[in-house]
């Protein structure tokens, strides 16, 4: 294993994220495992933009520094979670997208059905619920959903991805951050339109031929609604994300909307009683 060659192109996802505005002054993190207890990963308060392979550190699976001039990235507890949770990953890439950022602060769920690149390469993504960044418990927000997805959205932060080397990790925020921009443009024009289930099971196919699991394709959630995002929809109410943005698309095989949730509901009723009082004054 070259490690000179993985510190290169660590470098240079590092100014792909700082050139897209993925990560402004010194946001974001990136790291490669490169042994069964190494990690090469970038180190704290340094612009990803202007990275040198000199700048990387060498930290052990418990978050231990072993090679470096300079200290490692206090948020390498997340990325070494995302290894031990899954060890064939070899790459983990965070940082602060801002269109999938702002469904991070907004908590709104992605939509799912609607772009055939985001079906195939990404499938239904989570959104964590929040805890301080730098901490294990911050990093032990990704457990409950990681092994089911290649990227994860941090509520009130960003975004980490990961898969098999350091460009194919960093692909994953950059498909996902067209996406939610494509998402908030469309919606200024109008509503959103879905696929189709037989439009859909074709995607979910060509990813299957291409060698690409996903959890809509496993015995696990066959009974599931396909556009659904019932693959994380159990870690809503713990991780405060509501559909309040996007009208979830309609159910597969009833042409029936998803039922509103709770809250949309009380407000719902909120405003026919306000609605009633106003009603009742005027006709006096």
């Amino acid at each position: 294993m070259n490690q000179y060659k993985i510190k290169q192109d660590i470098c240079e996802i590092g100014r792909r994220i700082y050139a897209k505005g993925f990560a402004a002054a010194n946001d974001g993190n990136i790291s490669v495992r490169v042994g069964d207890n190494e990690v090469i990963c970038t180190p704290t308060m340094h612009s990803k933009g202007f990275l040198k392979p000199d700048d990387l550190c060498t930290i052990d699976m418990d978050g231990n520094q072993l090679a470096g001039r300079k200290k490692r990235s206090s948020e390498a507890l997340l990325h070494l979670e995302i290894y031990r949770q899954r060890p064939e990953i070899k790459s983990v890439v965070h940082c602060h997208p801002p269109h999938a950022t702002a469904f991070a602060v907004a908590r709104e769920p992605i939509p799912q059905c609607v772009l055939p690149e985001v079906e195939v390469f990404l499938g239904d993504v989570p959104i964590t619920q929040y805890e301080t960044p730098g901490t294990q418990k911050f990093a032990d927000t990704i457990i409950p959903v990681v092994k089911n997805t290649s990227i994860v959205i941090l509520a009130n932060h960003g975004t980490v991805s990961f898969g098999e080397d350091v460009e194919r990790a960093y692909w994953w925020s950059e498909i996902l951050d067209m996406y939610c921009k494509i998402l908030m443009l469309a919606k200024q024009l109008g509503p959103i339109n879905y696929f189709t289930e037989p439009q859909e099971r074709e995607l979910l196919e060509m990813k299957q031929r291409l060698g690409w699991s996903d959890p809509r394709l496993t015995e696990d959630y066959k009974d599931c609604d396909i556009c659904g995002n019932d693959i994380f929809r159990d870690s809503w109410q713990e991780a405060g994300v509501e559909q309040r943005a996007f009208n979830p698309p309609p159910r597969m095989g009833t042409g029936e909307n998803r039922p509103a949730s709770s809250v949309s509901s009380d407000t719902e009723a909120l405003i026919q009683t306000i609605t009633n009082r106003v009603m009742m004054e005027l006709a006096q």
